[in-house]
C-alpha cells in the first residue's frame, strides 16, 4: 500500500474523530503517502498529525457563499486538478455525504465508502467501487475506524490513538481552559453556572481562560470574564493555536463542542458537561482521564460539575 488519500471534510469535532484512523494506517503501513481532504478552515487540525504527508484543502463553504464569482471557479477548478494530479492505492471517504463522495470520486484510485444502509446520505454510496457495512449505532471514532480498517484489511487495536502529544506541564501550575461556546442553544450551559464554576475554580486556585469562535460567543465570554475574578478571553486564533491552548490546560470543561474532543485527543482531563444530545455517539473518548456528565433533558447542575472536577482530579 504506497498511497492513502482520506476525505473528511468537516466539521471541527468530525475531523478531530478522524485522526485515530491516521494512526491506524500509519502504524500498519509505515512507508505509505497518507494525505488528506479538508475544509481549508480545519487544515492546521488536519496537519497536527505527525503521520499526514500532504493535505488538500478544499473550500466548500466558500464556494457556497459566491457561487458565480469568478474567483470561486478559479479556486474550484485548481483543487479539482489538485485531485487528479496523483493516483492512489485508496481513496477512503468517512464523511458520507454526497459532497464528499463527489469529491472523492474526483481522485484516481480506488474509491471506498459506507454502504447505503451505514451512510448519513445514501445517495453518496452510489459513488464508491467498494462499498463497507459499517453499525449505524457505533461512536463516531469506531465508525470511522472501521471504515477505514474495512478499506485497508487490517483489524484496528482497541486503544485508541489521537496521534497528538501533549507538552510536558509545568510544575505547580493550575490552569482551567473553559468552552462555552456550542453549535445550537440546546448544546449551551447557563451563564449563571459558568460563573459560579469559574469562582469556585478560582478559590480552589485556577487560572480561568475562556475561547470563543463567533461574535455571540466573544460576547458571552467577555460577560463571564466580567463575573469571574482575573479570568481572560483569550484571542481568536487559527486551530493549530487554539489546540496549543488546550494542550497545555490542566483542565478543560466544556459544552458538546468540537474543542472538547480536541481535549481528548490531547489526553487533557476533561468534564464533558452535555445538555442537549447525547454523548454515547459523539461524546469525547480517549485515553486520558474525563467525566461526561448529562445528556438531552438532563441538564447538569453546578456542582454535578464540581464533583466530577473533584472526582477526576483527586
Amino acid at each position: 500500500m504506497d498511497s492513502i488519500l482520506f476525505v473528511k471534510t468537516s466539521s471541527l469535532g468530525d475531523v478531530v474523530h478522524h485522526l485515530p484512523a491516521v494512526t491506524d494506517v500509519r502504524q500498519r503501513f509505515p512507508g505509505a503517502r497518507l494525505s488528506w481532504v479538508v475544509e481549508e478552515l480545519f487544515e492546521p487540525l488536519a496537519r497536527l498529525h505527525p503521520a499526514i504527508d500532504a493535505v488538500i484543502p478544499v473550500a466548500t463553504r466558500r464556494w457556497r457563499s459566491r457561487p458565480l464569482a469568478p474567483a470561486t471557479w478559479g479556486d474550484f477548478a485548481e483543487t479539482m486538478q489538485r485531485l487528479r494530479e496523483e493516483r492512489f492505492d485508496r481513496i477512503i471517504d468517512t464523511q458520507g455525504l454526497i459532497r464528499s463522495a463527489l469529491l472523492a470520486r474526483r481522485a484516481a484510485g480506488e474509491h471506498h465508502g459506507y454502504d447505503a444502509a451505514s451512510i448519513k446520505e445514501p445517495l453518496a454510496s452510489r459513488f464508491y467501487d467498494v462499498k463497507h457495512k459499517v453499525a449505524r449505532d457505533l461512536h463516531a471514532v469506531t465508525r470511522n475506524r472501521a471504515l477505514t480498517a474495512a478499506a485497508l484489511g487490517y483489524e484496528p487495536a482497541e486503544a485508541i490513538d489521537y496521534g497528538l502529544m501533549r507538552p510536558a506541564q509545568p510544575a505547580g501550575e493550575r490552569q482551567a481552559l473553559l468552552l462555552h461556546g456550542t453549535s445550537q442553544r440546546s448544546k449551551e450551559w447557563r451563564e449563571s453556572h459558568w460563573t459560579d464554576l469559574g469562582r469556585w475554580l478560582r478559590r480552589e486556585g485556577f487560572e480561568i481562560s475562556l475561547l470563543w469562535g463567533s461574535d455571540d460567543e466573544r460576547r458571552r465570554a467577555e460577560r463571564l470574564a466580567s463575573a469571574i475574578p482575573e479570568a481572560r478571553v483569550l484571542d481568536r486564533a487559527p486551530l493549530d493555536i487554539v489546540a496549543s491552548h488546550i494542550a497545555k490546560a490542566t483542565l478543560v470543561i466544556g459544552v458538546d463542542t468540537g474543542l472538547l474532543h480536541l481535549a481528548a485527543a490531547y489526553r487533557v482531563p476533561l468534564v464533558g458537561v452535555y445538555t442537549g444530545s447525547e454523548p454515547a455517539l459523539t461524546g469525547p473518548v480517549g485515553g486520558g482521564p474525563m467525566r461526561v456528565i448529562g445528556s438531552a433533558g438532563a441538564r447538569p447542575e453546578v456542582n454535578d460539575v464540581i464533583v466530577a472536577v473533584e472526582a477526576l482530579l483527586g
